[in-house]
């Protein structure tokens, strides 16, 4: 099938690529000439596993083309992919002003029938949005349809070449046997294609992270009480994830949601919420509970140093949002050390895939250091902000050995507090009592 991507950011470059290694004919098309020259060498802008190797497979086998060239894509394929960002407006809402200026294109460039299809989130109304614009600029036969992802960052190849789901909302039942062609290679296991109307399956990506969102809120927030009462947050979490109705994902206690999605989408439901006039207060405490978890970590550093941490320096092991990305939106390393850094702190980062993104946002403000030990040398303690898999094991008798003072803030609830306090470190985490070194 011929494809075209109209725009190369995070769920662009991913759909694009794992449809061609499906065998389909793929534009990928994006405004920015330097991003794509790097693309058709293979330099990849975004750290994602497997990614960058089935973008070299597909292009040197001609199925995967980059271009700046919109009219080109479109007349050359049947089937067009909206893959452009959706930035969070003042207002909480989506911005979708890059969604209806493809829109706009596509209707200008059209030279037969086309399938439109929805891939970026967008709220509720959109497809009808987008439809009355190509009408108004075409009189050529097109269905619009909204196909949301559900691509965790880490994951995302996998996910998209083995999915659990496909959602795909039409109101056609030619754009519906499309889509159903399109994505039958992926679901040869029985994981079922879902057809609904354009509005369910746009309302069906908020919904579903919204309420993964909550779910790390409530998490969190069991958590706190937990530590206040003496309860141990892990095991209460084992405790509950056993219960198949509630389930095992996304109820680690920790620093909160961040990312491009929870963040982004919680706020734009609450906005469609209030311009329909309905109640969004679950979602509302959600957002509250996720901004307050950073400060309250924040907090406990403070009451280590009794509110004064002026020249203390900190190593911190982590910044991008979460781990196997590069991706610093909305990345709780951001509000904790900017925190730090207004109290007059030094800040020593390690992280091994992102620094290409925290280098513009903290500028020289910090140091980056070229290993997790380096970041130690000389620190007053340890910040674990980002659960890397090399961050799980490491030599603590190394750690001990570089620091000024062992004391460690585990925002990821990874180590063991008494195992550490055996050996003389002072541990503070989420959801439970802190240990203090075992006098000898």
């Amino acid at each position: 099938m011929k494809i075209c991507v109209i725009g190369t950011g995070y769920v662009g470059l991913v759909a694009g690529t794992c449809l061609a290694e499906m065998g389909n004919e793929v534009i990928c098309v994006d405004k920015d000439e330097k991003k794509l020259e790097k693309l058709k060498q293979g330099i990849v802008p975004i750290y994602e596993p497997g990614l960058e190797e089935l973008i070299n497979v597909n292009v040197s086998e001609g199925r995967l083309n980059f271009t700046n060239d919109l009219k080109m894509a479109v007349e050359a394929s049947t089937v067009c992919f909206i893959a452009v960002g959706t930035p969070q407006g003042e207002d909480g809402s989506a911005d979708l002003s890059y969604v209806l200026d493809v829109a706009s294109n596509i209707g200008e460039y059209m030279n037969g029938y086309k399938v439109i299809v929805d891939k970026s989130t967008v709220p509720v109304g959109t497809a009808e949005k987008v439809t009355e614009i190509i009408k108004s600029k075409t009189n050529f036969e097109f269905d619009v349809v909204s196909n949301p992802e559900f691509l965790k960052q880490g994951a995302a190849v996998d996910d998209f070449l083995k999915p659990d789901r496909v959602v795909i909302g039409s109101n056609s039942q030619k754009a519906t046997e499309i889509m159903q062609e399109l994505y039958s290679p992926f679901l040869r296991t029985g994981n079922p294609v879902i057809i609904m109307d354009v509005k369910s399956a746009e309302m069906t990506k908020y919904a579903a992270n919204s309420f993964l969102a909550v779910k790390i809120s409530y998490a969190n927030e069991i958590a706190n009480i937990c530590e206040k009462v003496g309860a141990d947050a892990e095991m209460v979490r084992i405790g509950m994830c056993s219960d198949k109705r509630i389930g095992s994902q996304f109820l680690f206690a920790g620093l909160g949601y961040g990312g491009s999605c929870f963040p982004k989408d919680v706020k734009a439901m609450i906005k469609t919420a209030k311009i329909n006039g309905c109640s969004s207060s679950l979602l509302e405490a959600a957002d509250e509970t996720n901004k307050a978890q950073r400060a309250l970590f924040v907090n406990k550093i403070l009451e280590k140093y009794n509110g004064n941490i002026e020249g203390k320096t900190f190593a911190v092991w982590g910044l991008a949002f979460k781990p196997k990305t590069n991706d610093m939106r909305e990345a709780p390393s951001i509000t904790i050390i900017e925190e730090l850094l207004k109290r007059g702190a030094k800040i020593q980062g390690y992280d091994p895939k992102a620094y290409d993104c925290a280098e513009p946002i903290f500028g020289n403000r910090i140091t980056y250091a070229k290993s997790a030990y380096d970041a130690l040398f000389g620190a007053d303690a340890m910040l674990l902000l980002t659960e890397w898999n090399e961050f799980r094991r490491p030599n603590f008798d190394k750690i001990k050995a570089l620091m000024k003072e062992c004391v460690i803030f585990d925002g990821r609830n990874q180590y063991d507090g008494k195992r550490l306090a055996d050996k003389g470190f002072e541990y503070h985490c989420i959801g439970k009592k802190s240990k203090t070194p075992v006098k000898a």
